[in-house]
């Protein structure tokens, strides 16, 4: 019996569900666990899994994007036209990042400085990724309809491959320059932190999302998007992934072999802008896609619900409403006062009520849809449907 195709979505709802369920509990934990537990192991180790959610989100846009580009030149549509879909998404994504910063400030009015209403944050980030992934895919490929020839369609993919490939290699190696010698000081600084993350406070800020370095991450997910689209990926898709998770592990070697290097930048920070820190997190970032992979395709992973799947279906929506009972003014629990268990139930709180907020929300997008495909029917085939 030949093996039933895996859905080309659903390893990356279910990475995508893991990426959030990371973020509940590196938030949760932040916000609130009291001073004595923050000094502990088990903070140290939160706090490093939460180096992944970032990079895992944008490292899925990319993928996602390439999917998307790949519906849209299978349906015919032009490559104008393609660039103007995908760089209008991008906008949306931004001004719903914009959106959700007003909302914050608003909330914690009159206590929130007016300079967190320009704060580059993660939904900012991903919003201008998927426009400057438009912009380059545009001018670094052809994006022909599917009507070439297959070697036609396999010198685009290649050329679009080179072209994400390069990006990431000039916002990667770029960024430590960015953020030290060669910062865009002569912009205004709400235009500069995109660049630097500097905000207000004069110098680049960790906990923030400028395009250097985070925007690579999304042309990392782009480069291996169209790569998992070759005809030659397609017929071996699971050998393409396990190469995907080797080449992962070869990565994480590098760049650790790099760092104990002489290096060559004036300014050298490991765990903000460091490439080689980069090629790291890539690595780790592959091999998670092929465990993905793996999970949803020849383990429990396709075996009926998965929570995670359901989250990663809703994702931007389970991020900007958690965000409020963790850190808002409805917290669930006190700020910086609550043990490890303590805190451990909280997130378990948070983690049913965003599962069940994400399926309320799939639930009623299934009956809207439904809903307008009624309204779309003639009158006479609603009547004759009303009348059997």
């Amino acid at each position: 019996m030949a093996e039933p195709k895996l859905s080309r979505l659903t390893y990356i709802d279910w990475m995508r569900g893991l990426a959030c369920v990371l973020m509940f509990q590196t938030h949760c934990y932040d916000s609130w666990l009291n001073p004595v537990a923050r000094k502990s192991t088990f903070f140290m180790w939160s706090q490093l899994l939460g180096t992944l959610p970032a990079p895992l989100f944008l490292f899925l846009a990319g993928i996602s994007f390439a999917l998307v580009t790949d519906r849209l030149q299978e349906r015919g549509v032009s490559s104008n036209r393609i660039a103007k879909t995908t760089i209008r998404r991008g906008a949306e994504i931004l001004g719903l990042g914009l959106l959700f910063r007003l909302q914050e400030y608003l909330i914690a009015f009159p206590w929130a400085p007016w300079t967190d209403l320009f704060r580059v944050d993660i939904l900012n980030t991903i919003g201008v990724s998927m426009m400057l992934m438009g912009a380059v895919c545009w001018l670094g490929g052809t994006w022909s309809p599917y009507k070439n020839s297959p070697h036609q369609r396999g010198v685009e993919t290649g050329t679009l491959i080179t072209s994400a490939i390069a990006a990431c290699l000039v916002i990667a190696l770029a960024a430590p320059l960015v953020w030290t010698v060669a910062r865009p000081t002569w912009l205004p600084w709400p235009l500069e932190s995109y660049f630097d993350g500097v905000h207000n406070l004069g110098k680049p800020q960790s906990w923030l999302f400028p395009i250097f370095p985070w925007s690579a991450f999304a042309f990392t997910g782009l480069a291996l998007g169209f790569t998992l689209l070759r005809d030659l990926a397609r017929r071996h898709e699971g050998l393409t992934f396990m190469g995907a998770a080797v080449v992962g592990a070869l990565m994480i070697g590098a760049g650790k072999w790099l760092d104990s290097r002489a290096q060559i930048y004036p300014v050298y920070d490991f765990w903000r802008t460091s490439p080689n820190f980069f090629l790291i997190r890539v690595g780790i970032l592959l091999i998670i896609l092929f465990a993905s992979y793996a999970w949803c395709r020849w383990l429990a992973g396709g075996w009926g619900f998965s929570p995670l799947m359901q989250l990663g279906q809703t994702s931007l929506l389970v991020y900007w409403v958690h965000i409020e009972f963790v850190y808002g003014r409805v917290s669930i629990l006190k700020k910086h006062a609550t043990t490890i268990v303590g805190a451990s139930l909280g997130l378990a709180i948070i983690f049913l009520f965003m599962l069940l907020l994400s399926l309320v929300r799939t639930r009623l997008k299934a009956r809207k849809v439904e809903l307008w495909s009624w309204i779309r029917k003639p009158a006479q085939i609603r009547r004759q449907q009303a009348g059997q």
